[in-house]
């Protein structure tokens, strides 16, 4: 099992509900491939670097967990279509 961190910035134009549905969707794709999440950080709203999609700010949310190598593949492969999920970036962290 690999460590692996997902930073996910989320719309922050939508309602808290939808944005906490959005996270917990991320959470349950990470479960599905049989990961393990161990921490989930959440940053709040922050101005972003540049826009996108015309928005000037996001929630940012940090998510530590365990898994195999299929498991950042096929989390990536739905978080891209997701209609809430502005940027994200999954990276394996060093022993």
């Amino acid at each position: 099992m690999n460590k692996y961190e997902l930073a996910v910035v989320v719309n922050a134009k939508i309602e808290d509900d939808a944005r906490t549905a959005t996270v917990e969707k991320v959470k349950e794709y990470i479960t599905r491939y049989n990961g393990t999440i161990t921490n989930v950080d959440e940053w709040g709203k922050k101005k972003l670097a540049y826009e996108i999609q015309k928005m000037s700010e996001g929630y940012y949310y940090f998510i530590q967990f365990e898994a195999d190598a299929e498991c950042p593949i096929e989390l990536e492969r739905h978080v891209r279509i997701m209609e809430n999920v502005l940027r994200y970036l999954c990276v394996r962290q060093d022993a």
